[in-house]
């Protein structure tokens, strides 16, 4: 593995002193990022060029306790943040200031801004997803019981994907909540760790604590099912032992439907889902990867760095690893290979 190429990043200044746990990237600016983290709070950030111009931390959101969880809104303009204090927030960007929307009765862990029904989506481990629209007098619009703590979850066009603990996986159309569109069993046989929905629309990918990554369809028509498949990966054979990392984070490229995994070995990785192929591992990064996303013109990947909590408080003191973000541009590595058949 050759070592890390810190050149090939951009990185922003100020990150968070403690883990991070989501990045996100505005739906209207390529080079606007979103980071969530553990040390209580969001940061707005500018992504500058080498050479052309500089990163700029443009905003920080403060919060009682640990984020977990965020997500733009449709105009880039605002976010939303969610995390231990159970608060659903919208954040301006224009003025930092923060507007409580309501609140779980456990803590926010994952939430999706659905721009065909404009509204926010929070899950959390109080079992009920939750809407919210911020410009109606009462902002929470409906709340939704689970049969499990929610994990995570994510939407394309109208179907929302919620993972939840016992590894389970309720599929909703986000126009008919009432009842779940389908119920499945994750693939995978340890606790879900990541979700990323494909943008074509044809399902999503999921990821587990033991170093595997399942992707699925939604069209329950056996032939479509017939396609699913798992496989293993962010494992090291050292010294004749397998060593097996969670896979923290997933993130499918807008335009070309490939996706990037995440793990706690260091490691990103490019995979064509539908070829079945890894197409590119980047340089091994100094510490575990807790979050990637890509740019919504496809051109750059942002990567998270810090300390994931896999071995307890005992691992974060030998980890001494600081949080980093970079950003660095993407070619053909995340295009998809031309199928053998």
């Amino acid at each position: 593995m050759s070592n890390f190429d810190e050149l090939s990043y951009t990185t922003p200044p100020s990150p968070p002193f403690d883990s991070i746990s989501s990045l996100r990237y505005s739906p209207t600016n390529p080079d606007q990022l979103l980071v969530s983290s553990w040390d209580t709070t969001v940061r707005f950030y500018e992504i500058g060029e080498d050479g052309v111009s500089k990163s700029e931390a443009k905003a920080k959101f403060d919060h009682r306790a640990a984020v977990l969880a965020c997500s733009f809104a449709p105009d880039g303009a605002r976010a939303y943040s969610g995390g231990l204090d159970t608060t659903v927030r919208e954040l301006d960007f224009a003025t930092e200031k923060m507007l409580n929307l309501g609140t779980h009765n456990d803590s926010v862990s994952s939430m999706t801004y659905a721009r065909n029904s404009n509204c926010l989506i929070t899950g959390s481990w109080d079992r009920t997803l939750r809407f919210w629209d911020s410009r109606a007098a009462n902002a929470q619009q409906s709340s939704h019981q689970t049969p499990e703590r929610v994990y995570s979850i994510d939407h394309v066009n109208n179907t929302l994907v919620v993972a939840m603990a016992s590894r389970l996986f309720h599929i909703y159309d986000i126009r008919k909540m009432d009842m779940h569109a389908q119920q499945r069993e994750s693939s995978l046989k340890y606790m879900t760790r990541s979700l990323a929905c494909m943008p074509d629309g044809q399902g999503y990918a999921t990821a587990s604590v033991e170093g595997r990554i399942a992707v699925e369809y939604f069209d329950p028509a056996p032939a479509i099912q017939a396609k699913k498949y798992a496989f293993k990966c962010h494992r090291h054979t050292v010294n004749d032992v397998d060593h097996v990392w969670p896979v923290n984070s997933l993130a499918f490229h807008p335009i070309h439907n490939t996706f990037a995994s995440a793990g706690s070995d260091g490691t990103v990785s490019i995979w064509d889902h539908k070829v079945k192929k890894r197409l590119r591992q980047y340089p091994k990064f100094p510490g575990p990867v807790a979050a990637v996303g890509f740019n919504c013109d496809g051109s750059k990947i942002a990567v998270a760095v810090s300390y994931t909590w896999d071995e307890g408080e005992a691992g974060l003191k030998a980890s001494g690893v600081a949080p980093w973000i970079g950003v660095r541009k993407v070619g053909d590595e995340v295009k998809p290979r031309a199928s053998a058949d």
